[in-house]
């Protein structure tokens, strides 16, 4: 049987490990990243793939605990979190929602034109905007809940960096050679 999926709207992307794959807390390495939404500035297309993204969640919570997201217990992990519980984070805060969105097989990753394959981290980073392709699971392990699982990404523009990193052109571009080298006198 095929996998559900659908393609997100555009999102910041945020702590991404999407070249390599990584583990939390001791749990089975995983490729992610989070996916940083704001609501207020979908078009309507990306309403609409929000739309569909939100029905392949009730579907997988409907087919494992007959019942919608909005139905489930409160002590049930949703796909979607509020940014305001990580206001003090970079990129998050009061207008958005995010979600972790995980998979134990490397995603493809694409260039904004839909085929030129990105390959390095340089390229793909914390503050960059992407979609993704998604498809939602329920679980119960530790904690009950429903998941986005991330089949493929597409990078659809840059953005201000998330992780404070800076070129290092700009921190020592206007520093000359001779500045330097009376420093070693």
């Amino acid at each position: 049987m095929a996998v559900k999926k659908v393609v997100s709207p555009v999102f910041r992307v945020s702590f991404p490990s999407v070249f390599e794959s990584s583990s939390y807390q001791g749990g089975d390495p995983k490729y992610g990243l989070t996916a940083v939404f704001e609501p207020e500035s979908f078009s309507d297309a990306d309403q609409k793939r929000w739309d569909a993204m939100m029905a392949l969640a009730d579907e997988a919570a409907m087919e494992r605990f007959k019942k919608v997201l909005d139905k489930l217990p409160p002590n049930f992990k949703r796909p979607v979190r509020d940014g305001e519980e990580k206001a003090d984070l970079e990129g998050f805060g009061k207008g958005k929602v995010f979600c972790n969105i995980t998979s134990r097989m490397r995603p493809g990753i694409v260039a904004a034109d839909g085929v030129t394959p990105i390959e390095d981290s340089e390229d793909f980073y914390p503050g960059c905007y992407a979609r993704a392709t998604v498809n939602a699971y329920a679980y119960e392990n530790v904690g009950k809940g429903i998941a986005f699982g991330l089949q493929n990404l597409k990078k659809v523009k840059d953005g201000d960096r998330l992780d404070s990193r800076t070129d290092a052109a700009d921190d020592f571009g206007d520093l000359g050679e001779e500045e330097d080298a009376g420093g070693l006198a």
